[in-house]
């Protein structure tokens, strides 16, 4: 017995040893400094057992860093995220020990607004979203994506539907915080998807239900589920899953269509409005062993932005990027699209977003140079390794 006793506790101590001296390293592998973006960690590989204990992330400076813990089905801890910065070809340590943390700040935030015809809103410290639901079918909506623009890192989806709703006071107009200019109509909108076949774009409409997987305070992730998706003469189901990340420029879209089998490329994209904003592009080939085995872009744009009251609210931009299949970009509609093959059953993912003079972007550059930026880190994600 007491033999047996020994061995549990040094057991024990062994794997206290280790996750006491284990390092979580963070590897940029980019000429570029990657500030603020968002790491995922599976608990299994640090050997931590969030489901009894607390613990506190701290950076090699041993500053505390804020965390979320993701769950799976059984809703038992399955990963964590957390910030990095990682400067230009370079690496970053961060370690758990055991303690109370500080409660975090949410960054991220979404949720279904039944009392503003059943939009989806959703929202990060760059910008707010919202996508149209079952409500709103009288009025033609489409599966296009509304953009709110923000000047503040602070939440202000609730606070805009109550002051509008309730308070009289429109989020079409500036208040401080920023305000809802964006228009969508029946299109993409600030880069929705459409199958694009027969040499048209097939604009859906409304979505008919959502699921909301994690909501924050560093990610928020949600499904909405289109039943009916018209293309030629035949329907298909999308499925949209969508990742808004804490620090993240652009948000993480996944995209299934499920119904007869043809041949269909993806249009993911831009509504121009009047056209008379600022277009950028730009296309790159990957290459392997001196063939071309895979294309990427990203696409940009930039207007005018002007509140319901007719002031000018300087400048609103949109960006895509499609990280793979990509076949050209292209103008169609009054759209600037990325168009890129696709298999029907099969997963597609490409990534979207807006931004605002007033915020973080002054200039046109500022925002296309960031979109492409983005697209870089989208295609060479940084590397998480344990020591």
């Amino acid at each position: 017995m007491k033999r047996n006793g020994f061995f549990i506790v040094a057991s024990l101590l062994f794997v206290s040893g280790v996750f006491a001296q284990q390092k979580i390293v963070v590897t940029n592998s980019t000429n570029t400094n990657r500030m603020g973006e968002l790491v995922e960690v599976k608990i299994a590989k640090i050997k931590a057992n969030f489901e009894s204990k607390k613990y506190i992330l701290k950076n090699a400076k041993g500053q505390e860093v804020a965390y979320q813990l993701v769950l799976n089905n059984e809703k038992k801890v399955e990963s964590v995220l957390f910030q990095v910065d990682v400067k230009a070809n370079g690496s970053s340590t961060y370690s758990f020990k055991q303690g109370t943390p500080t409660s975090v700040k949410a960054k991220t935030y979404g949720r279904f607004v039944p009392e503003r015809k059943d939009d989806f809103a959703w929202e990060n410290d760059f910008g707010a979203y919202r996508m149209y639901g079952p409500a709103l079918a009288k009025e033609n909506p489409s599966n296009g994506v509304d953009f709110w623009a923000k000047c503040t890192d602070e939440l202000v989806v609730d606070q805009r539907y109550k002051d509008d709703i309730y308070n009289e006071i429109s989020y079409h107009i500036d208040h401080g915080k920023g305000l809802d200019f964006y228009k969508v109509a029946h299109t993409l909108g600030c880069g929705g998807i459409a199958p694009y076949a027969i040499d048209s774009l097939w604009v859906g409409n409304q979505f008919n239900s959502y699921k909301v997987l994690e909501n924050g305070p560093l990610r928020t992730v949600f499904t909405l589920v289109y039943d009916s998706v018209k293309v030629g003469n035949d329907y298909y189901k999308q499925t949209i899953t969508i990742n808004a990340d804490a620090g993240s420029l652009l948000n993480k879209a996944v995209v299934t269509y499920n119904g007869k089998a043809q041949k269909m490329q993806l249009g993911s994209g831009i509504f121009l409005h009047d056209g008379k904003g600022h277009k950028h592009e730009t296309i790159s080939k990957s290459h392997l062993d001196n063939k071309i085995n895979e294309t990427w872009g990203a696409i940009a744009y930039a207007e005018n932005a002007v509140s319901d009251a007719g002031i000018p609210s300087g400048t609103n931009y949109v960006g895509v990027v499609a990280p793979t299949s990509l076949i050209e970009s292209k103008k169609k509609n009054d759209h600037f699209l990325l168009i890129s093959d696709y298999n029907v059953g099969s997963t597609f993912t490409y990534y979207f977003g807006g931004g605002w003079s007033k915020w973080k972007f002054p200039t046109n550059n500022d925002w296309f140079n960031a979109v492409d930026n983005f697209a870089l880190r989208a295609k060479n994600p940084l590397k998480v390794t344990l020591k």
